[in-house]
């Protein structure tokens, strides 16, 4: 069974990274390229039926930013339903606000590290 890059969601991942948040643009200047301890990370990719903000595939690390979409019950019941699929799979996520990663950021940046498994 394919989990990665579900050929239905191409075009929504596609128009997600082209209209991304504020947060998510400032962290992904921080994560391209292989920026942070040489690791490739994607950003706005799917696995199952979800599209993960940043995705290192070497980690099995998935990086999610919340705003202010995110601050209700119903998307917070939605996002632990979300969560508990992804780890069930094998995959560690880990949440920042956006103002974390703006006001933050350094902290942010060890935390991701902190979650590499050959550190």
């Amino acid at each position: 069974m394919v989990i990665h890059s579900r050929k239905y969601l191409e075009t929504y991942r596609k128009s997600l990274r082209n209209n991304a948040t504020p947060a998510e643009r400032f962290l992904w200047k921080h994560l391209k390229n292989k920026q942070l301890d040489g690791k490739r990370f994607l950003r706005q990719h799917s696995i199952l039926n979800y599209i993960v903000d940043f995705y290192c595939p070497s980690e099995q690390l998935i990086i999610e930013l919340d705003g202010e979409v995110h601050f209700n019950e119903e998307a917070q019941e939605y996002d632990a339903k979300r969560t508990k699929e992804l780890e069930k799979l094998g995959f560690t996520i880990i949440r920042f606000e956006n103002k974390m990663v703006f006001d933050l950021l350094p902290s942010v940046l060890i935390e991701i590290k902190e979650h590499f498994k050959n550190r």
